[in-house]
C-alpha cells in the first residue's frame, strides 16, 4: 500500500471511531444531555464537534507516521494500545450518552485514560511525533474526565 493510502487508511480509522460515538452522543445531546446538571468549565456545545475533528485527525497523522516509521520493533503493542484505546473511545460515546450511565462511563474515560498514555508510550519508541500528536487528545480526554466526573456527581 502506498503513503498516500496509508494516510487516508490511518485518518478513516480514527474518524471512525468518532462516527461510531456520534451515533450515541448526537441523539442525545438536545434530550437526555440537556437536562443534566453540569460542572464548572463546561464547554458549549458547539465547541465539542470542531475539537474531536481536530482530534480524530491528529490521531491519524499518528497512526500514520507510526504505520510508516522505518523502524517497526514494538508495533504490535504499539497497534493493540491505539486500537483498544479507539475502541474505549467510542465505548464512552455509547455508555455515557447511549445508555445514560454516567458512573460507568467515568470508569470507562479512566480506563481510556490509561490506554491514551500506554499508546503514547509504545508510540514513543517508534515515532516522536507520532506520540507529541496525541499530546492534545490525552490533554482533553484529561478535561473530558474532570466533566464525566462532575456530571455523575452532581446527576
Amino acid at each position: 500500500m502506498n503513503t498516500t493510502l496509508k494516510l487516508i487508511a490511518s485518518i478513516m480509522i480514527s474518524f471512525a471511531a468518532g462516527a461510531i460515538g456520534s451515533l450515541a452522543t448526537v441523539p442525545n445531546i438536545a434530550s437526555w444531555y440537556a437536562r443534566l446538571e453540569k460542572p464548572a468549565l463546561i464547554p458549549l456545545n458547539e465547541v465539542f464537534g470542531p475539537v474531536w475533528t481536530l482530534l480524530y485527525l491528529l490521531m491519524g497523522i499518528s497512526l500514520y507516521l507510526v504505520w510508516t516509521a522505518k523502524k517497526q520493533h514494538a508495533s504490535r503493542r504499539a497497534y493493540i494500545f491505539f486500537g483498544t484505546q479507539l475502541v474505549l473511545n467510542s465505548l464512552w460515546s455509547i455508555v455515557f450518552f447511549g445508555l445514560h450511565m454516567p458512573w460507568l462511563g467515568v470508569a470507562v474515560i479512566l480506563f481510556l485514560l490509561v490506554m491514551i498514555v500506554l499508546t503514547m508510550k509504545a508510540f514513543a519508541t517508534i515515532s516522536r511525533a507520532a506520540t507529541w500528536l496525541l499530546a492534545p487528545y490525552v490533554a482533553w480526554v484529561g478535561f473530558a474526565t474532570y466533566l464525566t466526573i462532575g456530571v455523575a456527581v452532581l446527576n
